[in-house]
Parts: C-alpha cells; sequence; structure tokens
C-alpha cells in the first residue's frame, strides 16, 4: 500500500455486468409497414420513431439538401393545422417533435407519458401524412438552411469536415456533397420540390414505427393500424455511391490566412455498415483513436501536447462510409501531429494491436454499451439502426458476446483489409503559407482558397 493507504496501482477492470435487452415485438401492416415495439416497464414513458427510406442519399447532387429541407419543413404544420396549432397541441401533450435526417433515412419522432401517447402517436402520424408545407413555412426554413450553410464556411472544424468528405469520395459519389446541401443547391428549392420528395419517400412499405416504453405490442399494433391504415404506397429504391476519389497518398489544404490553428481530417472512404468485419473494426478503432487511451490521443495528447483530444472513427453508412481522424492543432504544431498521426496509423496496421490493447478495448466498449439503451429514446433509436440496417434482430442480444470474440488476429486482419496508409487523404484547413512548406516534404500538395 502507498502511505496514504491507496493502491499503488488501479485495480482492473471487474467481470461485465449483466443487462437485459428488452424483447423486440415485430409486426407489419398491410400497408407494409414494419412494427417494432419494446416494452419498458417502470417509468411511464414512450417513444415513437417514424423512420422512412427518405434520407439524403436518395437524391442525386442537384437536390442536395431537399431531404434535410423537407424534414425541418415538417414543422410548419399540417392540413390542419398551423405551425402555431402544430406546436400548442404539442405543448398541450408535454411533448415536441423532432425531425432527424441523415444519409440513410429520415426519422420523425416524439417522447411522451404513456397516457398520452395514442394522441400523440395520432399527432404524428398527422404530421407525415398529411403535412401543410405552406410557402411562408418553407420559405423561412430555407432561409435558416441557407444561413446555416454559409456559416460552415466560417466555422474551422465544420470546413474541415465537409473538405474531408469532398476528397475523400469520388466526384459524383453521393456521400461527398454536403449533407445540408449547398447554397446552390437549396438557393432554389421550392414548396414544390419538398411536397414533392415527402409525396414520393414518405411511404409505409420499407418504412417502421419504432415504439419504446411502458406499452404493449398489441396496443401499438391496434394504434398504428388506426392511425396509418389508409397509408400506401413504396419509395423507389435508389442506390447510394461512395468510391474514393484517390488511390494515393495526398495532401489537401483549404486556405485560410492568418488561421492560428489547423483542423485535421485525415482517411478515406470505406466499407458498407453490413460488412463482416465491423466488430473487428470497432475494436480495432478503439485501439487507434476510439477511446481516452487510444494510441493517438496519448501521443498526440498525452506526450506531444499538440491537441486537447483526437478521435478516430468509422462511419459506416448503407452503400458505405469513410475512416477518419479528427484533431485540432496549432498552426505551428501541423506538419508535426502529421507526421505522427501517419506513423500510428501504419505502425498499427503493419503490426496489428497487442493483446493488451485488444483486452482493454472489448471491455471498454462490453462495458459502455448498456449506457447506450438506458432511456426509452435510446432504445428506439438502436432498433431504428437495426432496421435501416438490415440487422439481425438479435443485434443488440449478442453485441457484447461478438465484441469479446474479437481476438488480435481478427483486429490485425481488418486493419490490413479496411485502412489503407499508402491511400490516406490529410485535409487541413488553416494557413497554407505557413503549413504547406513544412507538408511538402511529405507528399505532393493541393491547395484550396475557396472551399
Amino acid at each position: 500500500m502507498s502511505p496514504a493507504g491507496f493502491p499503488r496501482t488501479p485495480p482492473g477492470p471487474g467481470p461485465v455486468a449483466p443487462f437485459a435487452i428488452p424483447t423486440v415485438h415485430a409486426a407489419r401492416l398491410d400497408s407494409g409497414l414494419e412494427l417494432r415495439v419494446a416494452r419498458r416497464d417502470g417509468v411511464p414513458l414512450v417513444t415513437a420513431l417514424l423512420v422512412m427510406d427518405a434520407g439524403e442519399a436518395t437524391l442525386a447532387g442537384e437536390q442536395a439538401g431537399l431531404a434535410v429541407l423537407t424534414g425541418k419543413a415538417l414543422h410548419g404544420g399540417t392540413a390542419r393545422r398551423s405551425a402555431v396549432e402544430l406546436a400548442c397541441a404539442l405543448e398541450d401533450m408535454g411533448t415536441h417533435l423532432a425531425t432527424s435526417v441523415g444519409w440513410d433515412s429520415t426519422v420523425v419522432s416524439l417522447t411522451c407519458a404513456a397516457d398520452r401517447f395514442p394522441r400523440a402517436l395520432r399527432l404524428l402520424s398527422e404530421v407525415v401524412l398529411t403535412p401543410g408545407f405552406p410557402d411562408e413555412e418553407v420559405e423561412r426554413t430555407r432561409e435558416q438552411q441557407l444561413g446555416g450553410i454559409r456559416q460552415r464556411r466560417m466555422y474551422p472544424a465544420q470546413l474541415a469536415t465537409a473538405a474531408a468528405a469532398h476528397f475523400f469520395f469520388g466526384k459524383r459519389a453521393t456521400y461527398g456533397r454536403p449533407m445540408a446541401g449547398t447554397e446552390g443547391t437549396v438557393a432554389g428549392l421550392e414548396r414544390t420540390h419538398v411536397a414533392g420528395f415527402a409525396a414520393g419517400r414518405f411511404r409505409p412499405r420499407g418504412a417502421a414505427l419504432v415504439v419504446a416504453g411502458d406499452v404493449s405490442g398489441a396496443a401499438v399494433t391496434d394504434l398504428s393500424a388506426e392511425c396509418f391504415g389508409g397509408w400506401r404506397g413504396q419509395a423507389a429504391p435508389v442506390e447510394a455511391t461512395a468510391g474514393p476519389r484517390f488511390g494515393e497518398r495526398r495532401f489537401v489544404i483549404v486556405h485560410r490566412p492568418g488561421a492560428v490553428q489547423s483542423e485535421l481530417r485525415i482517411g478515406h472512404a470505406s466499407v458498407a455498415r453490413t460488412t463482416p468485419d465491423y466488430f473487428p473494426l470497432i475494436v480495432l478503432n478503439a485501439v487507434l483513436g476510439g477511446a481516452f487511451t487510444s494510441r493517438l490521443n496519448l501521443n498526440l495528447r498525452e506526450d506531444k501536447g499538440f491537441t486537447y483530444g483526437v478521435s478516430s472513427h468509422f462511419l459506416l453508412r448503407r452503400a458505405g462510409g469513410m475512416f477518419r481522424i479528427a484533431t485540432a492543432v496549432a498552426t505551428e504544431d501541423t506538419a508535426a501531429a502529421v507526421r505522427e498521426v501517419l506513423a500510428e496509423t501504419e505502425t498499427l496496421v503493419a503490426d496489428g494491436p497487442t493483446p493488451a490493447e485488444v483486452r482493454g478495448a472489448r471491455d471498454y466498449l462490453a462495458g459502455i454499451f448498456p449506457l447506450r439503451l438506458e432511456t426509452t429514446a435510446q432504445v428506439a433509436s438502436g432498433i431504428a439502426r437495426m432496421f435501416v440496417h438490415g440487422l439481425a434482430p438479435d443485434y443488440h442480444a449478442r453485441y457484447r458476446d461478438r465484441v469479446r470474440a474479437v481476438q488480435v488476429d481478427d483486429a490485425a486482419g481488418a486493419a490490413r483489409r479496411r485502412i489503407r496508409p499508402d491511400a490516406l487523404t490529410v485535409v487541413v484547413a488553416g494557413d497554407a503559407d505557413r503549413v504547406a512548406p513544412e507538408l511538402e516534404s511529405l507528399g505532393p500538395i493541393e491547395v484550396h482558397h475557396d472551399f
């Protein structure tokens, strides 16, 4: 024992605590709408998510941002209610409507007290099945979206993230454009575009209603038949594209004159969410940059003092995704930080993780998993992601076992297959005049003054 009475070394991790996964009741309405209900007694709350095949990836490039605009415009009212009347109805039930638009889906959701759930679900169905889209609300929402797009250029982190997608993916790849669109695409969107998108993509076949909370599967089935029984149709299938832009290492600087920091995004296009390498990849990623004790964080933050934090992710979607490392460093440390990131990545791919690192990553991922399914909203969101990506019904129940089954060779093999150090694209949003001379020793550089 130490003089203060404390052990000299921290205790090791204990056994993984048991965790009960809610049983999911599955059904389907005659319209084709899928139902997924996870009953959770004890807390009188219910979360409902309507998940539709209406993500940004369903759009051609000239309409980029339309799915996002349509999702936001749903708050403008219905055929029966104005925006103010809709807001008052939601407030009267003690809830609010949330719309979330991603690449692969549009999700409309709410959480309410269990005794108000029938009224709330009827209102949710009214919003989705009979949206009003008044001209003035669509115009107001479009201007807000355009304002956000203009602001994106003012925030280095957002600028670097958008530039990374642009340069990681091929010129015509779906995922290479900003999800909220550009000034050029959004400025031309009008009510007819919004209403047409909703009419074509907000369809029951290929959609799912996910409910979690203090309600039974039978009750949800009956209520859903009432609320969505007359809904018909299926959205046309659309395949997104996600190929890489470059086949070799590249360095891209988005010039920000006088910047005292550089935002770094380093990575390349990657695989779809359904890859069989998924579990080895998340263990591997925890070793590289997905945890506080990762190699990148211990190097760049703890050892070199270059940054407050650095992270790595595999951002995997239906048709593909990206591997991305992100951090911010002082301008004078840019080249040194890039060298360290590249060296750590190359070493991990060449040598693989150590047994101790894999054990630590497995324990970490298995340990935090229950924290992601604590609330009704988290449970419903998790089930919705399973639906979007076509994951097996027992995905949550088997998650921790599959994480703990990952071995060193599994993670090392996934690293060799899915990370290509020689094809990494390094994107720097910073002062090109100061960082370019040092980066030139690492490889060819492109400087973009307007992005």
